[in-house]
């Protein structure tokens, strides 16, 4: 029998992540061992409150409320706290110590990932954030090594479970926003306060990672556009199924060239017009995708579940095999490249597609009003078509599919056309997805 040296693990957090990666790491440990050429110890459990009731049960004597001593006898630290802090600051003192460190939190990475990356490079330490993403979905490490050498364009994801099952409920079974929130909310999906999710907070701040991992290049989360789903009706689900769209809220990284030809990047999160013919239209349910567009590899797509206990337990799981391994093998953790340093542009300067739905006058002039208004600001239009029907007497439903044009621009036309005297209401605008 293989005898492996032991690896000292210190978890902080046992809520429905932690205590589920506490209860694998003791019940796998010979299994675990074996991968990680390691014994992984689990030394302790950092809480808040040691006598608290937990869906796990696991040894009594692992709890502790002293985080601090906890870290300083690890080898790697576990951080699945959540929030900023005290997350921020036990993290920075395991890192400080020369420890290891295996992250979920998005929140933290994004607020203060590149403090926490100069930190591990400084003392020769290694963050490894796998779970912080897309929970059990292996996107973090494809992209940091297996297409290192590539050149990513794009990068289109699904990365809030809550508000995918609300808009695909709404998409499929045709559900008001709000009763589609309930029963998420009833099922477990959406927390007590939605705001985080469907005011698009939590996937804003997975764009920034997944960005600036992506582009080699540091973007922070206030420069990530950001849109929720609160304002997503019934009646534009329902019109953009029959146009043959899904509507998904999307975070996008992307790598864009300005119009005075300099390169950079940009972030945002909002709802979209997917084709249906896309893959991402087809993820259902609570589930993640993340799309890569990638200049040699081509399109690839990463699925699965994006949240719970134990699925995202298996991201952190491997991330703390890998951490072992470096511990056997030894030398200092690869630092974070961030050497691109490019631009972070805003969100006016993207090129992409509008379809606008106004609510208008039925009446002559109409037309040729709404097409003076997109002219002056360069907007050309692709598509139009007027009804009457579900409307007022004496008002119409207009429908615009604009071409491609600069965000910026498309914006100003929407403003520009809510001050029109026959334009009643702008009742919705949607972006196309890959526009």
């Amino acid at each position: 029998m293989i005898e492996y040296r032991n690896v000292r693990v210190a978890l902080l957090g046992a809520g429905s992540v932690g205590s589920q990666v506490a209860r694998l790491l003791l019940e796998h440990a010979d299994e675990l061992a074996s991968r990680a050429g390691a014994g992984l110890e689990l030394v302790g459990i950092a809480v808040r409150d040691v006598d608290a009731p937990r869906d796990v049960d696991l040894p009594r004597e692992l709890y502790t409320t002293d985080a601090g001593s906890l870290i300083l006898g690890a080898d790697i630290v576990v951080e699945l706290i959540g929030g900023i802090e005290p997350a921020r600051t036990l993290v920075l003192q395991a890192l400080q110590s020369g420890a290891d460190v295996v992250t979920g939190n998005k929140a933290l990475l994004a607020t203060h990932g590149p403090e926490l990356f100069a930190v591990a490079e400084q003392v020769g330490a290694q963050l490894y954030y796998e779970a912080a993403v897309a929970g059990a979905i292996p996107i973090i490490r494809p992209l940091h090594d297996s297409l290192a050498g590539d050149r990513i364009e794009r990068i289109m994801g699904i990365v809030n479970g809550t508000t995918n099952f609300i808009l695909d409920l709404m998409d499929r079974q045709g559900s008001t926003f709000e009763d589609a929130l309930a029963t998420a909310t009833d099922l477990g999906y959406a927390e007590a306060d939605p705001t985080a999710d469907i005011e698009g907070y939590d996937a804003a701040q997975k764009a920034a990672i997944l960005a600036s991992l992506a582009f080699h290049t540091s973007v922070p989360l206030a420069a990530v556009h950001r849109e929720g789903i609160t304002s997503v009706t019934i009646e534009q689900v329902r019109a953009a199924r029959k146009a043959g769209y899904v509507v998904k809220i999307l975070a996008t990284a992307e790598r864009l060239t300005d119009e005075d030809g300099r390169e950079g990047v940009s972030a945002r999160v909002y709802p979209a017009l997917v084709p249906e013919s896309h893959p991402l239209a087809s993820v259902h349910g609570a589930k993640n995708a993340v799309f890569v567009e990638a200049e040699a590899a081509g399109d690839l797509m990463f699925y699965g579940a994006g949240a719970g206990g134990v699925e995202t337990a298996s991201a952190v799981l491997g991330d703390l095999v890998s951490a072992a391994r470096r511990h056997v093998i030894g030398g200092p953790g690869v630092a974070e490249s961030t050497q691109s340093d490019l631009p972070v542009f805003p969100i006016g300067t993207v090129r992409t597609r509008y379809q606008i739905t106004l609510h208008v006058t039925d009446a002559p002039g109409v037309l040729s009003t709404v097409a003076g208004v997109l002219a002056k600001h360069g907007v050309s239009v692709e598509t139009v078509e007027q009804t009457t029907a579900g409307a007022s007497e004496g008002t119409a439903a207009l429908v615009i599919g604009t071409h491609l044009a600069r965000e910026a621009d498309l914006a100003d036309t929407v403003r520009t056309l809510r001050g029109e005297d026959v334009v009643l209401d702008v009742t919705s605008v949607l972006r196309f997805v890959g526009a």
